[in-house]
């Protein structure tokens, strides 16, 4: 079966409430309590994202997320009480596409939810080649010169980001908003993801001819100029 949304989160009453309320707004959402229940829920089901806790009783929701980014890129956003900075790090670094502070507002995290199920939903079944970069939207994969390439959750959703708005000049400010999501995201996290799409991409990534830098404006995506 079908779901929009899994939440994976050992706090069963939590979960259930959550996924009850989510089910009422039209966002068709199961809950499981674990990583095993993750595990055997993918075995007969899918879905376009997913809710998962950082801390559950058989294991690290950061152990899980390495494990599912082997075999899928649908989104992950985490859900925690932890507070540390270097969880948030870390959360994105191996994969997450958001980090969701508990306790939450079930209103904000629907919003959340819908918002970026359809931002995904509107890139389904498109796709940019020139070439020498290939980005398939809906598989979430992108290829150069024929090969396939590894990127992280977040840094696909960035350059698909940039291809969408190519020849446009894309504020700092909208990629925190539009891509992270969050405002208060640093420049150093953009320009770590950056230099890592470069790395990715370009021919020659201190010479880039996809992804400029407009100095004191934020980046725009050239595109076909390799």
């Amino acid at each position: 079966m079908k779901y929009n949304c899994l939440i994976v989160d050992d706090e069963k009453v939590l979960a259930d409430s959550t996924a009850e309320y989510f089910n009422l707004f039209g966002v068709n959402t199961v809950a499981v309590y674990g990583a095993d229940g993750c595990r055997a829920f993918f075995k007969d089901n899918t879905a376009e994202l997913i809710l998962l806790d950082i801390n559950l009783d058989d294991g690290s929701g950061f152990d899980l997320c390495r494990e599912l980014r082997e075999t899928t890129d649908i989104p992950i956003l985490f859900i925690s009480a932890r507070t540390s900075d270097d969880d948030k790090i870390v959360a994105l670094n191996i994969g997450g596409d958001d980090y969701v502070q508990k306790p939450y507002s079930l209103g904000v995290l629907l919003a959340k939810v819908k918002a970026v199920l359809k931002r995904f939903g509107q890139t389904a079944e498109r796709e940019y080649s020139d070439g020498y970069l290939t980005v398939n939207f809906a598989a979430k994969q992108a290829y150069v010169g024929g090969n396939l390439i590894k990127l992280t959750a977040l840094e696909f959703r960035l350059l698909a980001y940039l291809i969408e708005n190519r020849g446009k000049v894309i504020s700092k400010k909208e990629l925190f908003e539009r891509v992270w999501e969050d405002k208060f995201t640093g420049d150093g996290t953009l320009n770590v993801h950056i230099r890592r799409l470069r790395e990715a991409i370009e021919k020659n990534p201190n010479a880039p001819a996809y992804i400029l830098t407009v100095w004191g404006d934020g980046y725009k995506f050239a595109g076909g100029n390799q």
